[in-house]
């Protein structure tokens, strides 16, 4: 299921000089937010959950994600060069779980490792918020990496409706209208780190049950249907 030649260019583009300079800013912007943060106003569980809860968490890894996710698959698409790669023997299926493994491997690595660097800077871990949102921002990749591979296949504006998703939707009605929350990856990854915290500072609308079963969901057909047009895409390719 995995191909070493497919990771091998797909980390090639993702990690280009271009494309590793801007996922660089939003790691880097949330460190120095840390440290100004601990600086100004010491260690405070609350302030420290504010900013991983509201800049990593609701922020950063979305639109870490959406680098990821399209960039894996979408500039092939747009510019024809996928046909090159889908003219070798490697199923269609392989292709797909290759590309989404290596963006959830892009994301996580420049969300959840800043993530808690961050969380150790405001306020060293304390009631496990640190380690509380680097779970999160694991399980937030997976699921954003998944869906945003989806885009990249189905659609030339993935970028562009990536954005929409995790800045309007995800951020602005996310916090606004409380049933939009049942229905965001960050709440759902929330939902991980309220268990893993101390349940007063890190708060969910979603209760964790469902929680892990939206995230494996989500993932999981987000996937598979990704396949599906990949599938449909060669054969119309071919004709």
């Amino acid at each position: 299921m995995y191909n070493p030649t497919v990771a091998r260019l797909t980390y090639r583009a993702l990690l280009g000089r271009r494309r590793a300079a801007i996922l660089f800013v939003l790691p880097a912007l949330l460190i120095v937010i840390a440290a100004a943060v601990r600086g100004f106003n010491g260690v405070d569980d609350q302030v420290a959950s504010d900013v991983l809860g509201g800049f990593a968490l609701a922020t950063m890894v979305p639109l870490i994600g959406v680098i990821a996710g399209t960039g894996a698959i979408g500039p092939e698409i747009d510019d024809g060069s996928i046909v090159y790669l889908l003219s070798k023997p490697v199923k269609r299926s392989t292709i797909i779980f290759t590309k989404l493994i290596v963006a959830i491997a892009v994301t996580m690595a420049f969300s959840a490792i800043p993530t808690f660097i961050a969380g150790y800077i405001l306020n060293g871990n304390g009631q496990q918020i640190a380690i509380a949102y680097t779970v999160a921002a694991l399980v937030a990749s997976i699921a954003y990496s998944a869906l945003f591979l989806l885009l990249g296949t189905v659609s030339r504006h993935a970028v562009v409706i990536g954005l929409v998703y995790a800045l309007v939707w995800e951020t602005l009605f996310g916090s606004l209208v409380a049933g939009a929350r049942t229905l965001s990856v960050q709440q759902w990854s929330l939902a991980l780190a309220q268990k893993i915290g101390d349940g007063t500072t890190i708060t969910s609308d979603v209760g964790l049950p469902l929680a892990v079963v939206l995230l494996v969901g989500v993932s999981v057909v987000a996937t598979w249907y990704a396949g599906q047009k990949l599938r449909t895409l060669t054969l119309a390719g071919e004709e």
